[in-house]
């Protein structure tokens, strides 16, 4: 049976990946020219929010998370030497400035506060009351602010015909006409904090003194790049940590193993049978996670010599996470990824996926 699943898989599905490869590439270089026209007005008007210049190789202000879904961060400037605080204060304002008369909630998880306090330089933009509540540099503020920018770019630089606002969100959504369809984007501005890392990740006992991967190197190394704060909600900042991830993909299979490709299939069974459609509930970035703690618990290169076991073993865990609706973040560990996720449409990936693990020669593309 499994040497059925990976003579299968091998033929049905590596010509899918090279097609998904050169159709996200064509996307992201059309992408790539729209930000970048984008992004160097607004820094023009606005000097707090960065260009982002075109890249002919890798860009890793732009995170695929399906094949017409990207996450777009947008670089700030004028914040620098940034410090963890202890939370020591209530906060009771709302974004008009009006005093509330009970607490905001705390952050939770991959959230946070964001005090301009916590940078040792700091631009005189960052206190204005655009973006600024009694010291807090405010994500839904600095939004407001990036959103009008947006808009006004879209005009200035000729782009109404190519680009439009999507307005049922908080957070800064583009649809972009390319040659390979629409695809709809997220602009988050992204305050970078390098050389540190967060307090609330998994510090400083990670890696465990069991863990076997990635090695204590590498961890030395992800930990070197430090993290993102983006703004993405209202009050807190998100936690992420792109670059982190990123090295751990770049450098998956050096003992040359399979992990990469039987994510890059499980990915493509995610987009082609169990979570089709735009805006999935299972993006790309489930899966790297997925990947990710199925590489931290299974750590040996043996382990990852024979595909279909491979492979296999990431649909178990995929599995397992999407029908109790758990996924923990795999550097915040206190972070569900899915708890705000639609319980109906995990429930029928769910579904999916245990009638393919029955019999995994079915319902392939």
């Amino acid at each position: 049976m499994k040497s059925l699943i990976a003579e299968n898989l091998d033929d049905c599905l590596l010509d899918k990946v090279d097609l998904r490869r050169q159709c996200i590439s064509q996307a992201v270089e059309e992408v790539q020219k729209v930000i970048c026209r984008l992004t160097t007005e607004i820094s023009h008007h606005d000097i707090r929010f960065q260009a982002i210049p075109y890249s002919f190789t890798y860009n890793g202000n732009i995170k695929v998370l399906a094949p017409n879904q990207f996450l777009v961060t947008v670089p700030v400037r004028g914040l620098a030497g940034y410090r963890e605080t202890r939370e020591q204060r209530w906060r009771y304002y709302t974004l008009e400035g009006t005093r509330l008369p009970c607490p905001l909630r705390d952050p939770e998880g991959l959230q946070q506060w964001l005090q301009i306090q916590q940078f040792m330089k700091s631009l005189w933009q960052w206190h204005e009351a655009d973006v600024n509540i009694e010291g807090d540099i405010v994500p839904a503020k600095v939004l407001q602010v990036f959103r009008k920018l947006v808009e006004n770019a879209i005009e200035t630089c000729c782009l109404s015909g190519k680009v439009s606002m999507l307005t049922n969100s908080i957070a800064v959504w583009l649809a972009v006409e390319t040659s390979q369809g629409q695809v709809e984007l997220e602009l988050a501005p992204a305050v970078e904090i390098p050389n540190a890392w967060s307090k609330k990740a998994r510090w400083p006992r990670w890696p465990w003194c069991l863990t076997r991967w990635p090695s204590r190197e590498r961890v030395g190394c992800i930990k070197s790049f430090g993290f993102t704060l983006l703004a993405r909600s209202t009050y807190h900042w998100q936690l992420s940590f792109v670059q982190a991830e990123q090295m751990l993909l770049e450098q998956l299979d050096e003992d040359g193993g399979c992990r990469r490709k039987c994510f890059q299939a499980m990915r493509q069974m995610k987009e082609d049978v169990w979570c089709p459609g735009e805006r999935p509930v299972i993006t790309s970035h489930h899966l790297q996670t997925v990947l990710f703690w199925t590489c931290e618990k299974y750590p040996h290169s043996n382990d990852w010599q024979v595909f279909s076991k491979g492979f296999l073993r990431l649909v178990r865990k995929l599995y397992k996470c999407v029908s109790q609706h758990f996924l923990k973040h795999f550097f915040v560990p206190k972070s569900n990824l899915l708890r705000y996720a639609n319980s109906g449409e995990l429930d029928a990936v769910a579904q999916k996926l245990a009638l393919f693990l029955k019999d995994p020669q079915m319902d392939l593309p």
